[in-house]
């Protein structure tokens, strides 16, 4: 995997985190106002109060709460000792790392935060944005990047060669039995009378008078693809449409089924029986996952070597609950 690669990944990350923060704020600034949360994690006499110190730095319960909200959205007003304590361990990690880039000289550049808005545009959309951001959004969102980029910096040009998927493949190779899958599309419609009679209609047609009757007939979102609804395994369907759906051979058309949404007629497209991915369709898998656990090892490594050459410290007698040291 080039840099480049490892930089994309981290930043698409990060992006994803930004969405659902700005969602989770935009969802919040319409919360009532007794909605308190059951930690007291927004409690004004403790905002101001001092929870860590970093090379001479100071930072308050106010930016671990904008942080908290940044990373677990609206459930954060459930958090118990615990789940706060877990949060307030990676604010700590989150803040060395960002002292540390920023003391390095590490900033984002305009193509960077072009790059950036673009993405969170598209998750998005442009009035999803205006809705939910503010100031602090905006520093929490760089800062979040910022991070990213650092740590796939630290991470390095993390490569694998052909020999150690291939070795990794052969020692965990029972993940790598994939079960049986079809790929369906279905025509939906409001009236089962009207179902019943297109389906008397493609009992016995192809693949291509079912897409037209799909286009023309269904109100599903899928009736614009043809009817396709995509790929599924056992297990993601809702069990009555599954037993149906699975049971239909490669080609062939269901009776007319009712559920909750309106009558559907099922179309079995393609299946796929279960099996073991080869060597050489696992590989993409194998590769993709011993990349992350290596550079969660590197990333690791780091922070150690981090935390040991900076002076801070914790002040976790200010937070606004009894704050429980988790061991790793």
């Amino acid at each position: 995997m080039k840099m480049s690669d490892v930089r994309t990944a981290a930043g698409t990350a990060a992006v994803l985190v930004a969405a659902a923060f700005l969602a989770a704020g935009a969802c919040r600034r319409e919360d009532s106002e007794s909605d308190r949360p059951a930690l007291a994690l927004d409690a004004p006499e403790k905002q101001a109060l001092v929870v860590l110190e970093i090379e001479g730095e100071s930072l308050t319960n106010a930016d671990f709460l904008r942080y908290v909200r940044a990373t677990v959205g609206e459930t954060w007003t459930g958090l118990d000792a615990e789940g706060a304590s877990r949060l307030f361990d990676d604010f700590v990690e989150r803040k060395i790392i960002v002292r540390k880039a920023r003391d390095g000289g590490l900033s984002l550049t305009d193509d960077e935060r072009s790059s950036f808005r673009a993405r969170l545009r598209e998750a998005m959309g442009d009035d999803g944005i205006r809705e939910a951001q503010t100031e602090p959004d905006v520093e929490a969102l760089e800062e979040a990047f910022l991070v990213e980029k650092y740590l796939a910096l630290q991470a390095g040009d993390l490569s694998l060669t052909d020999q150690e998927v291939a070795d990794e493949y052969a020692r965990r190779k029972a993940e790598y039995l994939q079960p049986e899958r079809v790929q369906v599309s279905q025509i939906l419609l409001t009236a089962e009378g009207r179902a019943s009679e297109i389906r008397d209609r493609l009992k016995d047609a192809g693949e291509e008078e079912f897409r037209l009757a799909a286009r023309s007939e269904s109100v599903g979102p899928e009736g614009a693809r043809g009817g396709v609804m995509g790929t599924f395994s056992p297990g993601q369907l809702p069990p009555d449409l599954e037993k149906v759906i699975f049971a239909l051979k490669e080609g062939e058309i269901s009776p007319v089924v009712a559920s909750t949404y309106g009558y559907h007629i099922f179309r079995a497209d393609k299946k796929t029986d279960f099996r073991l991915l080869t060597a050489a369709e696992a590989a993409p898998l194998v590769r993709a996952r011993l990349l992350e656990e290596r550079r969660k090892a590197a990333v690791a490594v780091h922070l150690a070597e981090l935390k040991a050459s900076l002076d801070w410290r914790p002040r976790t007698e200010n937070l606004p609950f009894v704050y429980q040291r988790i061991e790793p």
